[in-house]
């Protein structure tokens, strides 16, 4: 529940947002649903490999040195090495190098990327996202969320990132923002902002991206 002296003012200041925002949240989140109806295994790796590159990192200086990659021909070619010259916008840019490979050799199938095929094989999206935080390195569940709904899959699942942390912290829906994550934890702060959502009715995914408006300014990925 909401602490009783904040309720009135956060929800106004929320709901009034959300009313000015609504229609650009509905179209990012087209866009999102799109790119699993319609890109090939390439596009959605691209889109792992960006969500790869995020932490503790700018979002867009990093989806510019995954556009770079894909104009060199090394997202999917190219080596350790050769990676990571494009990868100064990140924190821990050799790591990160190392992890874009390793991650494009485990879905890659007779020379060529598949990904879409695995992701089918769920049975649900808590699954999958679990599946992908246990065998890809540098991906926890802030990372794999935020990739599971950049391709149209995150209706029921939230991105708790430092922005979204600080807005729920500011409800009262955490004491603060925490300085891990385990799954356990994760998945209550997760269930909280799902019931929050419900009772405020704006859909979860729309409260995500209005947050992260609320802290940036922009809708973006």
């Amino acid at each position: 529940m909401l602490k009783k002296t904040k309720d009135r003012g956060i929800l106004h200041q929320l709901k009034r947002l959300y009313r000015l925002k609504k229609k650009d949240i509905f179209a990012r989140l087209e866009e999102f649903q799109s790119v699993w109806a319609e890109c090939d295994d390439e596009e959605i790796f691209t889109e792992l490999a960006f969500c790869i590159l995020t932490p503790q990192s700018k979002a867009r200086t990093c989806w510019d040195a995954i556009l770079k990659l894909k104009k060199n021909n090394l997202l999917f070619q190219g080596t350790v090495e050769q990676t990571k010259p494009y990868l100064n916008c990140a924190r821990f840019k050799n790591k990160k190098a190392r992890y874009l490979v390793e991650t494009r050799t485990l879905f890659m199938q007779n020379g060529n990327i598949s990904i879409k095929s695995r992701i089918s094989t769920f049975d649900s999206i808590s699954a999958c996202r679990d599946w992908f935080v246990e065998n890809i390195r540098g991906l926890g569940y802030k990372e794999a969320s935020h990739f599971l709904r950049n391709i149209g899959l995150g209706e029921n699942i939230a991105i708790l990132d430092r922005h979204i942390l600080r807005n729920l912290a500011m409800i009262g829906l955490i004491e603060g923002i925490p300085n891990s994550m385990s799954r356990k934890k994760y998945l209550e702060i997760e269930r909280k902002m799902a019931e929050f959502a419900k009772q405020i009715h704006i859909p979860l995914s729309h409260l995500d991206l209005l947050f992260w408006y609320k802290e940036t300014g922009e809708i973006f990925k």
